[in-house]
């Protein structure tokens, strides 16, 4: 697929989102690129993403690795979610999320962790925060699997607590410990102090009573996402319910593209493999520097891109 790199929407703390467009079908994605030579954590996010279909996970699109600047260049494509991120609607909810509105979030976070977490998956995300939540059209996927693991149940946990943070963060706009300034206190607080996060008293009953499911300092006492799903506070939120927020409109609406129109369109053709991902590009580089290639995991193909013509 020859396709176009547009602005970079996101930064993670090794790769940088772009959006993207597909020179043949028109269709916008999301892509996430690194330095192929600092892409061991990419490459496990690809292989774990690859395996997932939900309704509540973003979709994954494929992979490939181009040529860009003289540097190999590592892009994991993804579904795009226009409406950015949860803690951007956060702001741009002035700080606070409605409980209506909460609830219909995390009931779709909930569906997509019972999702991961179940039916032999056994996959804990492990980075369950506003930041890693994408909105769109039907409301909230989650995204970002660079910290996720096969694991086996008893791991999970920890993303009910990530979770129960996230609620903190929607009903506040801030981190459940206000009062810790750095990395190491607060895991010192989580960890030691025997204190759990202070809960919003302006919440319902019903939401202050599911984080505390949430957050129980013990993880074997806390709730599963199976369970959370059957609690009464979500009971009235239909998770395909439409809700209007903030958010701009779709970026594509903001002529992104008048800078792409002069990027580099590549030929394509066609080679068969079965090597792994680093094996092909070596053997790619070895016949020629000026190769770039894409890997299809469904049809077992690479597209192979020259930038010479």
């Amino acid at each position: 697929m020859d396709w176009s790199r547009g602005h970079t929407i996101g930064h993670g703390s090794t790769a940088a989102v772009s959006v993207a467009k597909s020179h043949f079908s028109d269709e916008v994605f999301a892509v996430k690129s690194v330095e192929l030579s600092q892409s061991q954590l990419l490459q496990k996010e690809q292989k774990i993403l690859s395996q997932l279909s939900s309704s509540y996970v973003v979709s994954y699109k494929g992979y490939d690795v181009t040529k860009e600047n003289d540097k190999l260049i590592f892009n994991l494509m993804m579904e795009y979610m226009p409406d950015g991120t949860l803690s951007d609607e956060i702001r741009k909810q002035g700080g606070r999320i409605n409980e209506p509105l909460i609830g219909h979030y995390t009931k779709q976070i909930l569906k997509g962790l019972e999702y991961l977490h179940s039916g032999g998956r056994g996959i804990a995300h492990c980075d369950i925060k506003g930041q890693n939540i994408l909105l769109g059209k039907t409301g909230a996927k989650i995204a970002d699997f660079g910290c996720a693991r096969w694991i086996d149940p008893a791991g999970c946990p920890a993303d009910i607590w990530g979770l129960g943070c996230t609620i903190i963060e929607m009903a506040t706009g801030g981190s459940p410990w206000t009062n810790v300034t750095n990395a190491a206190s607060l895991l010192y607080k989580i960890a030691f102090s025997g204190q759990s996060p202070e809960f919003p008293k302006f919440l319902s009953l019903q939401a202050r009573d599911f984080l505390s499911k949430c957050l129980r300092k013990d993880p074997k006492e806390r709730w599963t996402a199976k369970q959370l799903l059957k609690h009464t506070f979500l009971e009235e939120f239909n998770s395909n319910q439409n809700f209007v927020t903030s958010s701009p409109t779709s970026i594509l609406d903001q002529d992104i593209w008048n800078s792409v129109e002069e990027s580099e369109t590549m030929d394509s053709t066609i080679l068969q493999t079965g090597s792994s991902p680093l094996q092909r590009v070596r053997e790619l580089c070895s016949n020629s520097g000026e190769l770039n290639w894409r890997w299809n995991d469904d049809e077992r193909w690479i597209t192979i891109r020259s930038s010479n013509r």
